[in-house]
């Protein structure tokens, strides 16, 4: 089992660091840090790490100082145009679809590796990907009620309908941000079809 996540290297409070580093979210500064940790599936004992990315982005420009609202919205459209076009590759999501790839390379042809992707991984290209390796399969968090077929059945209200299979309560630690508690597991699973996408059928 590959457990896959990202994590933020933040730099932005050392002043000998702030430059030749991009933009992290939240008004970070640093590098992004994509990996695929292996892990047993029965114990969850940690084997190692099967795959690493590093990158940066790249500051934007910044806007005129005398921008108005229209210009503004229309250079939003226009950059939200551009990224739709750029080919999936040159995509910061690609990092999904690259670790499944590059792992399915280095492990023997007698492994099975299974992904575990939290809701960031929730694309299309994921789905088709693992549906092409021959030695990989992938769990993932759903983020997209996805449409199932003609009718418009969608993926949650399917999932809802079925019977509850098995039941659990875990118990969930305190953090700095929120009190622990008890969460009640209910588990529901069926095979269903996922529709193509719009964007997909119209390439």
């Amino acid at each position: 089992m590959s457990i896959g996540d990202t994590t933020f290297l933040d730099y932005g409070s050392i002043k000998a660091k702030r430059e030749g580093y991009g933009p992290t979210g939240n008004g970070g500064n640093g590098l992004i840090l994509h990996s695929a940790l292996a892990l047993t599936p029965e114990q969850g004992q940690v084997m190692g790490l099967l795959w690493q990315k590093l990158w940066n982005r790249e500051h934007k420009e910044k806007p005129p100082q005398d921008e108005t609202a229209a210009a503004k919205k229309q250079r939003q459209a226009i950059a939200r145009k551009a990224a739709r076009q750029r080919p999936f590759e040159e995509k910061e999501s690609y990092r999904w679809v690259e670790a499944m790839t590059e792992v399915e390379h280095e492990v023997s042809n007698s492994t099975r590796v299974i992904h575990v992707f939290d809701r960031e991984g929730d694309i299309t290209e994921v789905f088709d990907s693992s549906r092409q390796l021959k030695h990989t399969g992938v769990l993932v968090r759903a983020a997209h009620d996805r449409s199932l077929d003609q009718n418009s059945e969608r993926l949650w209200r399917k999932l809802e309908s079925q019977p509850i299979r098995f039941e659990q309560e875990i118990k969930v630690p305190e953090t700095g941000k929120r009190q622990g508690r008890i969460a009640s597991l209910a588990v529901r699973f069926c095979q269903v079809q996922l529709r193509v996408p719009y964007r997909e059928r119209e390439s």
